[in-house]
């Protein structure tokens, strides 16, 4: 059997567990186990057992449960509410109004959080029922929303990058360092997107609000500092070298829980459930692990990875090709998966193939964020497009076309990163000093 119809068999088998209304990691560890049954000789329990012990006991993933944990008490808490109430006074007389809040509100949270759901869903219950009360429409409230949401995979700490990093055995440190340009690049082209909207639209000028005065302007400056100075502290930890993520994570979560109980908002009905939710979404993402682990050890053992390298290789495509080649594909797979899994599904068998091609695998880890990031808005299964229908009322429909631009303005971005690669490499070179 050739490589491309065991990789079409395995791509039908996976639409199949999905379609089955499986769990996504369980629909991985699934088909790992099937393909370690019937495509090599291998023995499958001590061969599940070793894989998945070696990748969930790793001392690298203990990050990922503390900033989980952080972001779940913020989410819980009045602080999180502080950042559209500290924004407000800011961007309400900026053309494009408090949409920008809805923006800078996710770009804020995503780098306290590390996840795009609780990002997407704290940011949404603060700022979509306010956006509707004043009258802006619900196409920008909620592409806007959909759209940022997904800034939580891209800005440190960014659990997506934690899991990469683990997979292909690169440093987090740097794959966080490399994810802070891009996504600041990215939220600042949807902001400027808003802006030109409001700038030249009937609609936006109509809805621009009178300059707060400076007393008000002030407080919003005050309310944003808690949020801001727990950002500074994670990132700059990491940046110095004074904190591994590890370590950095144990200050995150840290301060968290001391800002929650300063503000006196930390209850322990709060805490109970922040523990709860930290919970629940650490045991998904490990099933995620743990079936990807499987999966991916059964692609080793059957020699389809080697083998689709070989066969891409014999097209001599340049890497700006290839990368755009991958980047078709993670679109069309992005219809059906969302980023992470995507990521976890296909990183063992592209690893050697980017690896060939010479392209860095800090910055395609950037790169692979990014385009999944574009899975969470693309249709038929964009998680966030039913976060945010959830939270909206409206239908699949129109969410997608409403989260569009935003959509042409992440592929804009990735072509950018595609052209100027020191996007994402220049900050971790500062790191190692190249």
């Amino acid at each position: 059997m050739n490589e491309i119809t065991l990789a079409a068999i395995l791509l039908g088998m996976m639409f199949l567990f999905l379609g089955s209304g499986a769990l996504i990691g369980a629909a991985l560890l699934g088909l790992g186990i099937v393909m370690i049954d019937q495509f090599t000789v291998r023995p499958l329990a001590p061969a599940m057992a070793t894989a998945i012990w070696s990748n969930t006991s790793t001392w690298t993933l203990a990050a990922l449960p503390l900033f989980v944990w952080m972001g779940e008490i913020l989410l819980r808490t009045r602080l999180a509410a502080s950042v559209f109430t500290g924004l407000a006074p800011l961007v309400g007389h900026v053309p494009g109004g408090l949409l920008h809040a809805n923006i800078g509100g996710c770009t804020a949270f995503s780098a306290v959080s590390g996840s795009s759901a609780a990002t997407l869903m704290t940011v949404g219950r603060i700022t979509l029922p306010e956006l509707r009360r004043r009258g802006y429409p619900d196409s920008l409230s909620c592409g806007t929303l959909a759209g940022a949401g997904t800034l939580g995979l891209m800005i440190p700490p960014s659990i997506t990058f934690i899991i990469y990093g683990l997979v292909v055995e690169e440093s987090i440190a740097r794959l966080f360092m490399a994810g802070v340009v891009p996504g600041l690049m990215l939220a600042g082209m949807f902001f400027g997107y808003i802006y030109l909207w409001g700038r030249f639209s009937s609609e936006g000028a109509r809805l621009r609000e009178a300059p707060a005065p400076w007393p008000d302007r002030l407080r919003g400056l005050l309310h944003l500092a808690p949020i801001a100075g727990l950002i500074l502290t994670v990132v700059v930890s990491i940046y110095t070298g004074f904190a591994s993520p590890n370590e950095a994570a144990v200050i995150g979560l840290v301060g968290a829980l001391t800002l929650a109980a300063f503000t006196r908002s930390l209850t322990w009905a709060s805490f109970v459930a922040s523990l709860d939710g930290a919970v629940r979404t650490t045991s998904m993402i490990f099933l995620l692990l743990a079936g990807a682990a499987v999966l991916n050890l059964a692609m080793g053992f059957s020699g389809l990875p080697r083998e689709l390298a070989n066969w891409v290789g014999s097209f001599e495509l340049s890497a700006t090709m290839l990368l755009l080649v991958l980047m078709v594909f993670f679109i069309v797979l992005g219809c059906f998966l969302d980023g992470m899994a995507m990521i976890l599904l296909t990183i063992a068998v592209l690893e050697p193939l980017v690896r060939s091609a010479g392209i860095d695998m800090i910055w395609f880890g950037v790169f692979v964020v990014l385009v999944g990031e574009m899975a969470l808005i693309t249709p038929p299964v964009g998680f966030n497009l039913f976060l945010v229908q959830s939270l909206s009322g409206r239908d699949i429909a129109f969410l997608a076309r409403a989260a569009a631009p935003m959509f042409a303005i992440m592929m804009a971005a990735a072509l950018l990163l595609i052209a100027f690669p020191q996007i994402a490499l220049w900050l971790p070179g500062l790191m190692t000093g190249r």
